[in-house]
């Protein structure tokens, strides 16, 4: 048995997926977008049961049957539970069979996928700083557009090839540039042209598009929860 969960908007979604051997397939899960959509590449919608929490009213039975710690997203499987989000993703792709996730063989490309990856945190910690009215740190979209020069080759971080990177940060960038332009009026691709195409590109995905939200859901959430006391 499978329990998924992952931040979507002001919901939490748990993916919920029967079986009773231990070599579930990765195509058996999708839609895991908000935080990662990573999963969202595997599998089809006919086995996932969908369990919304409010962040704000989480119930009883998540800390005291799923993950103690109570936090989003996490993972259980034949009784553990792993409960951050990358290390979750290398679980599901080292544990679970069919195709692996799109990741590089070439050294260079492979070792800056991890300073790509590991950067995710401080990415996004950097620009929710600035929700609160502060002043947009530039910064960290400079970061993704000056990552996105190091390999000509195609459009995506690791030139053409589509990766791991892509969908750890994708969920994110969809969800900054609704918030930062609905409500600040600032356009993250402005003067930005590699990240320009990097969003068109990775919207042409078609796992991508059913994990897209409503831009105004974004903004109306992040307004919420950012600018109440403003």
């Amino acid at each position: 048995m499978w329990r998924i969960l992952k931040p979507f908007c002001d919901l939490h979604i748990c993916l919920k997926v029967r079986t009773t051997t231990s070599k579930t397939r990765k195509r058996d899960v999708r839609n895991f977008a908000a935080t990662t959509n990573v999963l969202a590449f595997w599998g089809l919608h006919d086995k996932i049961k969908l369990f919304p929490i409010d962040l704000q009213n989480r119930p009883a039975w998540y800390k005291e049957k799923v993950y103690h710690e109570n936090k989003v997203p996490s993972l259980e499987h034949n009784g553990k539970v792993i409960g951050e989000s990358l290390d979750l993703i290398k679980y599901v792709d080292s544990n679970f069979e069919g195709p692996s996730l799109p990741y590089p063989n070439a050294p260079a490309k492979k070792e800056f996928a991890e300073e790509l990856i590991t950067y995710s945190d401080t990415f996004n910690k950097i620009v929710f700083a600035s929700f609160k009215g502060d002043t947009v740190k530039e910064a960290a979209f400079d970061h993704l557009e000056n990552a996105l020069h190091k390999f000509n080759d195609g459009p995506f971080f690791l030139g053409h090839e589509l990766s791991l990177v892509e969908i750890i940060y994708i969920p994110f960038v969809e969800k900054f540039q609704a918030f930062l332009s609905g409500v600040w009026n600032y356009d993250i691709t402005a003067g930005r042209p590699k990240l320009t195409k990097w969003i068109e590109e990775v919207n042409k995905i078609d796992a991508y598009k059913p994990t897209k939200r409503d831009p105004k859901l974004t903004v109306e959430y992040y307004s919420a929860v950012f600018l109440a006391k403003h």
